[in-house]
């Protein structure tokens, strides 16, 4: 969906609850990002299917590729 709001800064965490869980600090993101939104992050460290875990309970990732603007589940 397109941004209604200007820019605010912000710092984008994980979900595995520990001080070390940040994926970006000082990021620009739209003032009217809310829950339910999607954030691509390209290079995820351990959120990545190759790294993941099931560390408090949090699942695998899903894989999409996108290939000309289609998108599917791998």
């Amino acid at each position: 969906r397109a941004a209604t709001a200007g820019p605010v800064t912000a710092t984008v965490v994980g979900r595995h609850c520990e001080a070390g869980d940040i994926l970006a600090d000082d990021v620009l993101l739209p003032g009217d990002v809310r829950s339910g939104d999607l954030l691509a992050v390209p290079v995820a460290g351990a959120y990545q299917v190759s790294m993941a875990s099931a560390y408090n309970l949090v699942g695998q990732p899903p894989v999409v590729a996108v290939h000309d603007g289609t998108a599917r589940l791998l």
